[in-house]
C-alpha cells in the first residue's frame, strides 16, 4: 500500500518540484494552496505524513499545525521553510 502524503505548499515551483518528487518515488501526493484548504484535506482525508510551509498564506505552518492536533489527529508533520535573500 502507498503512503498518502498532503503538501501543503503555497509557492508553485516547489509545491510541483517537490510533489513530482514524491510521486517518483511512489508516494501518493496531494497538495493544498494555503492554510484554509490544507486544514480542510488534513482533517478531511487519512494521510500518513503532512508537509507544511512555515509561512502560509491564511495561517501559519505552526498555527495549521496545532488546529490539526486540536482535531485529535496524530499524523506525522514535517516543516518546510524556504530561506529567501530578504530573510538573512
Amino acid at each position: 500500500m502507498k503512503e498518502n502524503i498532503l503538501l501543503i505548499e503555497d509557492e508553485e515551483a516547489l509545491r510541483i518540484s517537490l510533489s513530482d518528487r514524491l510521486r517518483g518515488e511512489g508516494y501518493v501526493v496531494d497538495t493544498a494552496v494555503d492554510g484554509e484548504e490544507g486544514l480542510e484535506k488534513a482533517t478531511g482525508l487519512p494521510f500518513d505524513l503532512l508537509i507544511l510551509d512555515v509561512a502560509l498564506p491564511y495561517r501559519s505552518g505552526f498555527d495549521l499545525c496545532r488546529e490539526i492536533r486540536q482535531a485529535g489527529l496524530a499524523t506525522p508533520v514535517l516543516f518546510s521553510y524556504r530561506q529567501t535573500r530578504d530573510d538573512r
